[in-house]
């Protein structure tokens, strides 16, 4: 029998993305609504009670909502806000970044769907700070670009009426210059840090695919790692995952640039450790499509996981080669 699928916020830039990796599939029936009825709060709980699993694709307050309604039914939620990410009764769903995180996510009955530039600088940092090489206390900066969806809806909206108007908007702006961004409290709690880590995100003027990356001071680390040491780590707490690659040391030292938007389409996070073994220094960048492992990739992984099919169903073909 197929599992119903219910994506709340299925009109949005994710919920278009999780439903047309999710239309294709027969194990999946999906629960639609029409345009009357999508704000309507008796046929949303009607919809939501229905289902076996619920993906929430709503702004914030609109998602704390959702989940009050879903109270009392058997349906499973995904939620792909920022509203349940540092929540203590919600799983995150990011089943690579620690030992034990896809089994907890596989037994939950709520999963908060991880944010774009976390998911790379997570999966960054908290192999590294499990492992000591980077202390919890140690100040961590992370730098991020990604197409202009990965700003979220006032900076799509802001581009795509630019566009209209003929008007090219600059090449790449900074944005969460009050350090304060709702990104910052997730990647604290999920790399373990002990301060919030400084992170400065931009968009440059394409619509998809993102670089995080965390620069360090090899030589100001307690261990002084080199940067073997560094993608030793990294390598063995994603050995043998479907979705992150580690690129071998090699690969990163002869590549010469980084095509963020080379993975679009894919679920596929890699991880590439860059170094200037001679001062001590390094760079490990994540490249992903923030709309895919970044959002509606990993919410459809997670939901493979809580329905218990195999992890990569319907994620075949946004695999990279």
């Amino acid at each position: 029998m197929a599992a119903r699928i219910f994506i709340d916020g299925e009109a949005g830039t994710t919920g278009l993305q999780i439903r047309e990796r999710l239309a294709v599939r027969r194990d999946i029936e999906l629960i639609s609504l029409d345009d009357a009825s999508r704000k309507d709060p008796k046929t949303r709980r009607d919809a939501l009670h229905a289902a076996d699993v619920a993906i929430l694709c709503l702004p914030d307050d609109a998602a704390r909502e959702a989940a009050a309604l879903a109270e009392g039914s058997k349906a499973k939620l995904i939620d792909a806000s920022t509203a349940h990410r540092t929540a203590d009764n919600w799983a995150y769903g990011f089943p690579e970044f620690r030992p034990g995180q896809r089994e907890a996510i596989a037994g939950a009955t709520r999963v908060s769907n991880p944010g774009c530039y976390p998911t790379g600088g997570i999966g960054i940092l908290a192999p590294l700070v499990a492992d000591g090489l980077v202390p919890a206390d140690f100040p961590v900066t992370v730098n991020a670009v990604s197409g202009y969806t990965g700003g979220g809806k006032a900076l799509i909206q802001r581009y795509e009426a630019e566009g209209r108007d003929g008007y090219k908007p600059d090449a790449y702006w900074s944005y969460g210059l009050t350090l304060t961004h709702k990104h910052v409290p997730e990647l604290t709690r999920w790399s373990a840090l002990a301060h919030p880590p400084i992170f400065q995100p931009a968009v440059a003027r394409y619509a998809q695919g993102m670089l995080v990356s965390v620069p360090l001071a090899l030589w100001a680390l307690p261990k002084q790692p080199t940067a073997a040491d560094v993608y030793a780590v990294l390598a063995e707490r994603y050995a043998g995952a479907r979705f992150v690659r580690v690129a071998p040391l090699g690969e990163a030292e002869g590549l010469k640039e980084l095509d963020p938007q080379a993975l679009n389409g894919t679920n596929l996070m890699e991880l590439f450790v860059f170094t200037d073994a001679a001062t001590g220094r390094a760079v490990i960048t994540a490249r992903l499509d923030n709309l895919g492992k970044g959002a509606s990739g990993a919410a459809v992984q997670n939901m493979n996981l809580l329905l218990g099919l195999p992890e990569d169903a319907g994620l075949e073909l946004q695999r990279a080669a």
